[in-house]
């Protein structure tokens, strides 16, 4: 695998694989599939774009039965665009590099992050895991959801 640095040349790349944490520990923006880890990469302070992309019928019908404004952990907990989500066909390679490359700015990152910093607070330390849990059930459970 081969990156292009900065100024052109390539880098070599290597792909790791069941070293989550490790690789958060250490990365500056990533592109993460929806569900538990979007929420594990930002407790790791780390920019992410969050993406989804599947069965187009299927997406409908989940759609349908869950109404929910957003996918990601995130957002959710927050109830409010912390993270940008690509989903079905805004999912593209242009677009997620185009978010990656944004959140790599060092505004946009400082933005990210002090979002974050809510998050963690609205979550807390101790127990932070059932907090979360019960704010995703409280939040489906609404009349409107």
């Amino acid at each position: 695998h081969h990156l292009l640095d900065q100024s052109g040349g390539r880098e070599q790349a290597k792909l790791l694989t069941g070293q989550t944490y490790q690789i958060l520990s250490h990365a500056h923006a990533a592109l993460v599939t929806s569900g538990t880890a979007t929420l594990e990469t930002a407790l790791f302070q780390v920019p992410e774009v969050v993406c989804y992309k599947g069965n187009p019928l299927s997406f409908l019908i989940a759609r349908r039965l869950v109404n929910v404004r957003f996918i990601s952990l995130v957002n959710l907990i927050l109830d409010r665009l912390i993270v940008t989500e690509l989903i079905q066909q805004e999912c593209t390679t242009e677009r997620i590099a185009s978010e990656l490359k944004r959140l790599l700015d060092p505004s946009r990152r400082e933005e990210v992050q002090a979002d974050y910093a809510q998050l963690i607070q609205a979550l807390g330390r101790k127990g932070a895991s059932q907090r979360a849990a019960k704010a995703m059930i409280a939040y489906l459970s609404e009349p409107n959801s």
